[in-house]
């Protein structure tokens, strides 16, 4: 059966005859219309407010609440822990979802988990009055990401051609920092009332992945389809062969360096505004919003313009590299600001960045996948580079913040973000050997 969206605003586009080894669907991809996109991003959406707010907002203040002191280490501890959990989580999210065999599809399931895990981290995170409770909470918000990810991202691969996957790419790219800055305006709305700043996001977190779960007509697969199951299959569910890969294998490690800058200013944005610039907590709110909202507006802005034109000219790599080496000039840019101005330039410069590399980097990896017609294990492979560098920089982050430091200035975020950009410059340089893909 193939897959289609059944509520459409507008007509979907013609059924595509499937190129062999493309992973297609029996009868082409559906390429569905303008509701399935909307309802897509609706559903990132809500899955970035739920998982990002936290990381970027909420767990700081939450972690000076219990315990000012060691605020920055509860931060690191929580995150490094949730972190880990996620990664172990997408592969093995994406080897279940390609074989569920569900009457209800084999995304859909992982939809409805994602809503019922953020919904636990939500209420969970707000009542907590210790570490412990606090990483619990933090685990189940961070695998109900990796299942909605996991979901949304290989119904981009199932249900649209290679060549038509930028713009839609591109919606769900934008869905993390449109996200991130709704779920900050939200949450400075209800400023300083944090367990209303930490349910609210978490809340539209469900409701979008229900929504989305409920409209979406989903792939089934039946047991005869899958293919077999066995001790290489097992190992595999965490593993790609570089040397069988060797593209997908360089998205791979060019997407962890770049995310190991994105980490960097995403879990430090609110102690360095608070720490350097001496904003106050109830004060914080407010300018992390404003910082985001500038962020978001140029990833809005670059975006759409950069998926159309790569999928116009067929091109993903130039893009790609572009995007990185923007990026890592915004962080270089944020490294020496000396004042908030100045680093809501550096701030503007990084959402360009990341606007063009969220637009064309996930239909440049679903072109590479090995299996292409089980996309949602590779997938989920690819994800851990995103997420290692949530876990790999709070880890690290307490010595490089510890290099140089002095009674005037206790920790070094300017080399934090230095070490952020020169990962993302040298991402965009591993772009460069992949063959595959132009």
């Amino acid at each position: 059966m193939s897959t289609s969206f059944l509520p459409d605003a507008g007509q979907p586009e013609p059924v595509v005859p499937p190129p062999a080894g493309d992973g297609a669907p029996p009868g082409g991809w559906p390429n569905p219309g303008t509701a399935f996109r909307l309802l897509l991003g609706l559903a990132g959406i809500g899955a970035a407010m739920a998982n990002l707010v936290p990381a970027v907002l909420t767990l700081s203040i939450k972690a000076s609440a219990i315990d000012e002191p060691r605020a920055t280490t509860i931060v690191s501890l929580v995150v490094s822990i949730s972190a880990l959990c996620s990664m172990i989580a997408f592969p093995a999210f994406g080897r279940l979802s390609d074989r569920t065999t569900s009457r209800w599809g084999r995304r859909r399931p992982f939809l409805l988990l994602s809503a019922l895990l953020f919904a636990i981290g939500g209420v969970g995170t707000a009542a907590a009055t210790g570490t412990l409770a606090l990483v619990l909470a933090a685990i189940a918000t961070a695998v109900g990401f990796s299942a909605a990810t996991v979901a949304l991202n290989a119904l981009v691969a199932d249900q649209f051609e290679p060549l038509r996957r930028g713009t839609v790419s591109a919606v769900l790219g934008l869905s993390l920092p449109v996200g991130v800055v709704i779920g900050l305006f939200l949450a400075q709305l209800v400023s300083p009332h944090l367990n209303a700043m930490i349910l609210l996001p978490a809340g539209i977190g469900v409701i979008g992945c229900v929504l989305f779960a409920v409209l979406v007509k989903d792939q089934q697969v039946t047991v005869v389809d899958r293919t077999p199951f066995g001790l290489s299959q097992l190992v595999s569910t965490y593993w790609v062969s570089p040397l069988r890969s060797p593209d997908f294998a360089w998205a791979w490690f060019s997407r962890f360096l770049i995310f190991f800058g994105v980490a960097a200013i995403q879990a430090y944005q609110a102690f360095y505004l608070m720490r350097v610039f001496h904003y106050t907590p109830d004060k914080i709110a407010g300018v992390v919003f404003l910082s985001t909202l500038v962020l978001t507006g140029g990833a809005l802005i670059f975006a759409p313009i950069a998926g159309k034109l790569s999928d116009r000219t067929g091109r993903r790599k130039p893009f790609v590299i572009a995007a990185a080496l923007i990026f890592g000039t915004g962080l270089l840019l944020a490294a020496i600001a000396d004042s908030f101005s100045f680093f809501l330039v550096a701030v503007a410069v990084v959402g360009i960045g990341q606007g063009v590399y969220f637009a064309v980097d996930i239909a440049l990896v679903t072109q590479l996948l090995p299996d292409p017609a089980n996309p949602a294990k590779d997938l989920g492979i690819m994800n851990l580079a995103n997420n290692l560098p949530s876990s790999v920089v709070p880890a690290l982050a307490p010595a490089i913040l510890a290099i140089g430091a002095s009674a005037a200035s206790p920790q070094n975020f300017p080399l934090l973000f230095v070490c952020g950009a020169v990962a993302g410059l040298l991402g965009a340089a591993l772009i460069i050997p992949i063959a595959k893909v132009r």
